[in-house]
Parts: C-alpha cells; sequence; structure tokens
C-alpha cells in the first residue's frame, strides 16, 4: 500500500491539473473529454463532466475504446483549448506528443505508464508516477475525482460515482473486498459528506434488487454446490430458515432483512458450506459493501458493485451517455433506459458464454496461456467481461486468459486479456506483456499487471498469440522485463 508521502504528491498533481482547468474555464476555452467505454471510464466522464458543467465550461464528452487516429483527427478539426484523456492515455504519450504538441492536454489515468511527458503543453496525473498501483489503489475515475476535488471542495459530493468506478475495476481486492489507499481516502470523504455507507455484510451480488433465493442460486462467488443454479433446493434452503420470503406482495431482498435474519441466512450458509468441505469458501461469505444512501433503496444504484455493472453495460452496448447522464444526476429519462440496456447486456453475456462453451476450439489451452477466439460473433465491446467471466472458472487459475474478436471494418482483433492473483503473485505483469507483443506485431496494447487489452492487425494474429505464450512462460520463470528492461 502507498506511503503518505506518495500520496502528498500525487494530490499535488492533481491540484496541478485543477489549475489547468480552472485558467481553461476562466478563459472561455473550448473543452474536449475522451473517456474510455467502461464502468470505470464512465464514472470517470461523468465526474469530469459535473465538475465542468459546474464551472460553466464549453465542453464536450466523447467515450472510445482506445486512444487512435479519430481522437487525433477530432481534436485537429475542432482545435480546443484543452483536451482531458480520462481513464487512459498514459499508454499513448508518445503518440500523443507526436500528432498534438501544440494542444494543452490532461492526462487523468491510472493504467501503466509508457513513455515520458517531456511536452510543456502535457500535464499527467497518474499514480503509477508516484509509487501508488493503479491495479488495486485508485481508478481512473478516481484520479479523476481528486482532481475535481482540486477543482473545487464542493465536489466531494461526486466520491460516490468515483467509487462505484472503482468497483467496476475490481479494485475491491484487499481483505474481504475493501476499498484502500487512495479508494478508501475516496470512500472516507463520501461518507463524511452522508453518501455514503461502508458496511460488512454477505458478499452476494444482488442484495438491493434481487429476491432472497434469486440472489443465492446466481451466486457463483461463492459457489454454493446444491444451491447455486438450483431455485427449488434454495427455495427450501430459506423456507426452513424461518426467514419469510415476501413482505406484502413484494419479494424481499438481503437488504429487506433484519439484522437478526442476516446473521441467522450468513451463519446457516457459513454451516453450509462447512458440510461440504468448502472450509475456504466460508471466508468469502462476508465482505465490505458500498451502499449510496442517497440512492432509492431496492434500485442497483442502491449498491455500488450493481451501480458499476449498470455503467458497464452502457458502455458496452454503445450507449455510453446514458451512464454519464446518470453519473451527472439525471434518475428519470437516462435511468430507466439504462435498465432495459442492462437487460440487453445481460442477455449478450449469457450468448456469448453459450458460443464459447458450444465448440472446444473455440478455447484452446496452450503452454503458458487459454486462448478464446470470439472470432466475428463476439462483440470486441464486450469481449473484456467475457474474459473476466471465464477466467474467474478455470480450474488452472495460474494461467493467464487472452480473449479476442475481430474488427472487420478496422481489420484488427480486440484483445482482452484477464489473469488473477495467484499468477500475479508469480510474477505475471499483462500490461507490459500485452504492450511488448502488441509493438512487435503493429499493434498497440497496455494495461495492469492482472487486466489488460491491445489490438493487432488481423493477418498478425497467430504470431501476437504465440509471442504472449512466450513471454508469460519467461515471466513465470522469473524472467525480468517490460517497463524498465528489454524483452
Amino acid at each position: 500500500m502507498a506511503q503518505q508521502a506518495s500520496i502528498e504528491l500525487f494530490l499535488g498533481q492533481a491540484e496541478k491539473a485543477a489549475r489547468v482547468i480552472n485558467e481553461t474555464v476562466k478563459n472561455d476555452g473550448f473543452i474536449v473529454v475522451f473517456s474510455h467505454l467502461d464502468a470505470d471510464g464512465v464514472a470517470a466522464a461523468g465526474v469530469i463532466g459535473k465538475t465542468l458543467f459546474r464551472l460553466g465550461a464549453r465542453f464536450r464528452i466523447r467515450v472510445m475504446q482506445w486512444v487512435d487516429e479519430k481522437i487525433i483527427g477530432e481534436v485537429i478539426a475542432d482545435k480546443p483549448q484543452l483536451v482531458i484523456l480520462t481513464d487512459f492515455g498514459s499508454g499513448y504519450l508518445d503518440l500523443l506528443q507526436e500528432k498534438i504538441p501544440t494542444f494543452k492536454v490532461l492526462i487523468l489515468d491510472h493504467h501503466q505508464v509508457t513513455g515520458t511527458v517531456s511536452n510543456t503543453n502535457f500535464v499527467q496525473v497518474n499514480p503509477h508516477l508516484f509509487g501508488i498501483d493503479g491495479a488495486t489503489d485508485v481508478s481512473g475515475s478516481g484520479v479523476a475525482y481528486f482532481v475535481a476535488k482540486a477543482v473545487n471542495s464542493a465536489n466531494v459530493d461526486l466520491a460516490p460515482i468515483a467509487l462505484v468506478g472503482a468497483l467496476g475495476d475490481m479494485q475491491d481486492r484487499y481483505d474481504q473486498r475493501k476499498l484502500c489507499c487512495l479508494n478508501e481516502l475516496m470512500a472516507n470523504d463520501g461518507v463524511a459528506a452522508g453518501l455514503l455507507k461502508v458496511e460488512k455484510d454477505l458478499m452476494f451480488f444482488g442484495r438491493e434488487t434481487r429476491p432472497i433465493y434469486k440472489m443465492i442460486v446466481t451466486t457463483t462467488n461463492p459457489f454454493l454446490p446444491g444451491l447455486s443454479g438450483q431455485e427449488t433446493e434454495t427455495l427450501n434452503f430459506v423456507a426452513d430458515l424461518g426467514i419469510p420470503l415476501k413482505q406484502g406482495d413484494k419479494l424481499r431482498a438481503l437488504c429487506d432483512l433484519t439484522d437478526e435474519e442476516r446473521k441467522k441466512l450468513c451463519t446457516a450458509l457459513g454451516d453450509y458450506l462447512l458440510s461440504k468441505g468448502l472450509h475456504l469458501e466460508v471466508e468469502n461469505l462476508i465482505g465490505y459493501i458500498y451502499i449510496l444512501s442517497k440512492e432509492e433503496p431496492n434500485t442497483a444504484l442502491r449498491d455500488g458493485r450493481e451501480f458499476a455493472v449498470l455503467l458497464n453495460s452502457t458502455g458496452r452496448m454503445d450507449r455510453p451517455s446514458l451512464g454519464i447522464a446518470i453519473c451527472m444526476g439525471d434518475r428519470k429519462a437516462a435511468l430507466e433506459e439504462s435498465n432495459k440496456i442492462l437487460e440487453d447486456y445481460r442477455k449478450s453475456i449469457n450468448k456469448y458464454l453459450g458460443w464459447v462453451n458450444e465448440k472446444p476450439e473455440r478455447m484452446r489451452e496452450l503452454q503458458n496461456i487459454y486462448v478464446v477466439n470470439g472470432e466475428s460473433f463476439i462483440n470486441e465491446k464486450i469481449i473484456g467481461t467475457v474474459s473476466s467471466i471465464i477466467v474467474s472458472n478455470l480450474t488452472n487459475n495460474e494461467k493467464p486468459l487472452i480473449a479476442f474478436a475481430n474488427v472487420e471494418t478496422e481489420q484488427a482483433a480486440k484483445f482482452s486479456a484477464r489473469t488473477t492473483e495467484a499468477a500475479v503473485g508469480k510474477g505475471v505483469n499483462l500490461g507490459d506483456i500485452m504492450r511488448l507483443a502488441s509493438e512487435e506485431h503493429g499493434g498497440k496494447g497496455g494495461g495492469h499487471n492482472i487486466a489488460a487489452g491491445a489490438q493487432v492487425p488481423l493477418d498478425r494474429i497467430n504470431g501476437f498469440i504465440k509471442m504472449v505464450d512466450e513471454l508469460v512462460g519467461r515471466q513465470l520463470r522469473g524472467e525480468k522485463f517490460g517497463s524498465n528492461n528489454n524483452a
């Protein structure tokens, strides 16, 4: 975890970025914001969007999959007085400085940094520059939040939205799924402002929106053999505990239970797991939950993790403006439409997972990695979600997984790489691997040690996969290369 001195240096850089924003708005400058399309990127765009809106700034927000020539072309055509990149940009420093050197650029990112900022027009706020882990200690929306707070302390009310981005980026990887370091500072801001509650509870997804039995039926982490996927058995299990499933005509969710009922359910589930010999799984039952206390109960926006899935769905399903609108305060039309998008998103994921499982050749095991070929069937914007789900269910959790989908219109393949803490503990850094292998094969890539991405030309796919397999093997053998070394 980061030291206090590192945190102070990071916050100082955030203040520098805030001064650039304030100065641009004071001079009535036009600002363009580009952000990534996942939950963290959408939340980051929402945080910066609300900040600029409150300043009365002239601005436009675009959500993209990666930094490319499209972004460069838009900047050159629009001639904004300030360009802000949130949740990406640090992996494209050389490209940006080469193509738009005369523009003022703010990079608010948390991915591993490639290259250095040598242009005085560029200001970069990135935790890695100060020895803070951007994969676990602050996300892109968190970086945006600390800049927003430095712009005006009243923006502390954006802390819950930024925290949702961190949860969407799966940064709750400390003991009992807790957020720590800069993320914890952000959570503390939200609690102090009366906007957030941090509690310990059963760690089941859907605590606000799913009936108790349905929440247990659909859980895979922890997996409950005999209950997960088994509706009748789960209904009987809950009924035998004497916990009413309904309150009037309404099916009760976990958040509706009394403290006594929650304790009874938790004890029963713990005993059930122990009876199955799953002692380690008992530890996964309880963890930290993050409740947005000003949001309506029994909605997806009340629970931080459910909120994150909603935002992710809007970005992945080509409707990021809905997610940004929600982050900026819309609780009517945008929220209603987003709930429909979420249902379509879930159906798409199930369709893609079923498709992968249909034929063994769609998922291959190489010497050091698994490879999922999504061909042109899987939407390249959802390949990351698919790979995250698959890797969490692998029997060999020390082998990373790379999944890809073809983007025929761009003659490129979009790769998503995911691994586990076990592999990272053995030295795997997917951010370095995807960057090195993609650059060697005419593409671009990068990310975090545990999750990364790349895009490469369609005719270079096989060579890219082979190199990724080799590089993972080298890292597992303890060879050092990457950010500060030559491969």
